[in-house]
């Protein structure tokens, strides 16, 4: 059974899309930017404080479908610049424990709102 997951703790989608589509086992999290959920927007031209945003905002999603963390088996990290990458790296860390997710690092063009990260994350649940 394929079940939208929605929180008032993470942005609105702001487009046709879910914050997240739960399929039991696996739980697929949108692409996160550093929204303020409350007042939907930016938060910071700050690449820290956009980091640290986007993690929270993937936090609110993971758990409002029961998971934490500790749940994400896969994070694809895009940055509007590779120069980021160590300030990005660090933050992203510090929401994490080992054994830490798979994960691909992607410089791109431009993203949503000409902010400096997104972050898509894919979770499951396990009795492991």
């Amino acid at each position: 059974m394929v079940k939208a997951i929605s929180t008032n703790n993470a942005p609105e989608a702001i487009g046709p899309y879910s914050q997240a589509i739960d399929l039991g086992q696996i739980v697929f999290v949108s692409g996160q930017i550093p929204l303020n959920p409350s007042t939907m927007e930016i938060v910071s031209d700050d690449v820290s404080e956009q980091t640290t945003q986007v993690m929270k905002n993937v936090g609110a999603i993971l758990e409002e479908a029961g998971l934490n963390y500790a749940h994400i088996a896969k994070a694809n990290i895009y940055l509007a610049s590779m120069e980021d990458f160590q300030t990005v790296n660090e933050i992203y860390a510090s929401f994490l424990q080992e054994p830490y997710p798979a994960r691909a690092a992607i410089e791109v063009s431009r993203l949503p709102k000409d902010v400096k990260i997104e972050v898509e994350v894919v979770a499951h649940r396990s009795d492991a």
